[in-house]
């Protein structure tokens, strides 16, 4: 058995969310498959790109039900995991719900991995679950080219606590719970060319569960929620203007990013899912005339774990930033607002 390998990236062709197929790709391959309804019990299937799936059991009881699982964007087993898991499990939160189990996802190249790195990958997931309170109640694992590592997690809500990625009104004011950057902090990684400081700075983010979402939705103030994943800051802030039949206008400077973001993007560590993402949905997104192509590829960048997208009453917006900010997430801000238009992004200076 070669156990020479030393590093979990070198294993893997992609990693995090920037694993996932382009937006374009992923809706061609869902538009022949037959739409999950009639079953009047699921509330929200596959039918608007949502975080997940809810089906009511009664008039007080909702099952969410979500699965995501990706390669490694680092090379510690230990945090490998502990990344995927926050990221599985955000799902439930971004619908509104409260996390009560998971099951791991495993496929490992058991040729080339010691068998004390595969279970440090176990580890750092059960460590996130025991930290949302949840057990990790079975799995599956089976012998893969790749590191692969996720969960499946069920979580439950009331019916009217339900968030979907639509619903965002006219004049709602958008607010973005954690800095952007994830996907240039991991092209970096791979480059060795990541700054001091830099990668617990991204672990920090990408580990920093999205709890608050089971909180803001029990706000009637707060009308959409999803959370920025693969599809970066414009693919996943169209989901909801299409969801919502609106236009999102974005600013470029109240936008957060990681500490190093934006001169690492300048200097070329741009993701290949950055440029995936703007050829899917580049058509309906406008621009400030002459931005540099490295801060487009900023605005697609592929986040892994990110904050939620949250559409809510303008006139509540501040207390709802510094309430969200108590709860543990520094970077969040008021980053737009919805307007009536033709479901698409439009980003200002």
């Amino acid at each position: 058995m070669d156990m020479s390998v030393p590093r979990l990236t070198e294993l893997a062709h992609g990693g995090g969310c920037g694993c996932k197929l382009a937006p374009a790709v992923l809706q061609s391959l869902l538009a022949g498959q037959p739409a999950a309804q009639p079953f009047a019990q699921l509330l929200v299937g596959n039918e608007m790109a949502d975080d997940a799936a809810v089906w009511q059991v009664d008039e007080n009881t909702c099952i969410i039900a979500t699965t995501d699982f990706f390669m490694p964007m680092v090379d510690d087993p230990y945090d490998f995991g502990r990344i995927a898991a926050t990221n599985a499990i955000s799902d439930i939160y971004a619908m509104g719900g409260k996390p009560i189990l998971a099951l791991a996802i495993l496929g490992m190249p058991i040729n080339k991995l010691a068998p004390e790195k595969i279970a440090k990958v176990l580890e750092g997931g059960a460590s996130v679950c025991a930290e949302a309170g949840i057990p990790v109640a079975g799995g599956h694992s089976i012998d893969s080219v790749e590191p692969i590592y996720g969960l499946a997690v069920i979580g439950i809500c009331r019916p009217e606590q339900v968030r979907r990625n639509g619903g965002a009104r006219p004049g709602d004011a958008l607010i973005l719970t954690k800095g952007l950057g994830i996907g240039i902090y991991s092209s970096a990684i791979k480059k060795n060319a990541l700054p001091d400081g830099a990668y617990e700075e991204m672990v920090a983010s990408t580990t920093l569960l999205n709890k608050v979402g089971t909180e803001l939705s029990a706000d009637p103030d707060v009308h959409a929620l999803t959370d920025v994943t693969g599809f970066g800051i414009l693919g996943h802030g169209l989901e909801m203007a299409r969801a919502s039949n609106l236009s999102l206008e974005l600013s470029l400077t109240a936008l957060p990013f990681l500490t190093h973001a934006e001169t690492l993007a300048e200097q070329n560590f741009i993701t290949g899912a950055s440029h995936r993402n703007w050829a899917s949905y580049g058509a309906d997104i406008a621009l400030p005339e002459n931005m540099p192509e490295w801060q487009k590829m900023l605005l697609a960048d592929p986040q892994t774990s990110g904050g939620l997208l949250v559409a809510c009453a303008p006139e509540k917006s501040e207390a709802l930033v510094e309430k969200i900010r108590a709860a543990g997430y520094p970077l969040a801000t008021v980053i737009g607002k919805a307007k009536e238009g033709q479901a698409g992004i439009v980003v200002v200076g």
